[in-house]
């Protein structure tokens, strides 16, 4: 319990670079920085790597040739976030630049979740949409489908769609590209 003259310390996102340079973190470390806090990650399972797998490979295979497919790799969301999500679809301007990405240089967002759902879909997604990220897609490995969120506002996202077993989806940036929920979802 916090007394009143007690305030959490925020972690800035260079105060976590330093942290990481230091090596407080190991490389194989699942954390990131949301809102100034540390977030330890539950570790990654078997489903999870094999929908990070089939989509990265589709996301190459898709859209490559016109944006730069980043696979569990961080971006600066603002001065206090760092997250890592599973794909970031971003401007091929990124691809030598000598800082993290920001909001404006990614097209789509994309996290695959299991026993991060909540947190995916919670206050993780909140920060996405406050932040101006164009497009979020969750991939929900409990129960089978893909979230997709568009229209990002300070109150959330204000369109949320869902694709299927069977149906086809594409980034909002790149619409005339699809990719089957089938080739993306593990198998059953």
């Amino acid at each position: 319990m916090l007394l009143a003259s007690e305030t959490p310390y925020r972690f800035t996102v260079e105060d976590y670079e330093k942290l990481g340079a230091a090596g407080i973190f190991d490389e194989d470390d699942r954390v990131e920085l949301l809102d100034g806090e540390i977030i330890i990650m539950a570790p990654i399972g078997i489903r999870h790597v094999q929908a990070v797998r089939r989509l990265n490979k589709q996301m190459n295979r898709a859209f490559g040739a016109h944006c730069l497919v980043d696979c569990q790799n961080p971006f600066i969301l603002d001065g206090l976030s760092e997250p890592q999500p599973d794909i970031l679809l971003l401007h091929p301007r990124t691809e030598e630049s000598d800082v993290l990405p920001g909001p404006a240089d990614i097209f789509l967002v994309v996290e695959v979740a299991e026993s991060s759902l909540g947190y995916d879909r919670g206050r993780k997604l909140q920060r996405y949409a406050t932040a101006g990220i164009r497009e979020v897609w969750v991939v929900d490995l409990v129960h089978r489908l893909i979230e997709i969120f568009r229209e990002p506002s300070a109150e959330g996202y204000r369109v949320r769609l869902e694709a299927r077993p069977g149906e086809t989806l594409a980034p909002a940036a790149f619409a005339e590209r699809t990719i089957a929920v089938n080739d993306i979802l593990p198998k059953a």
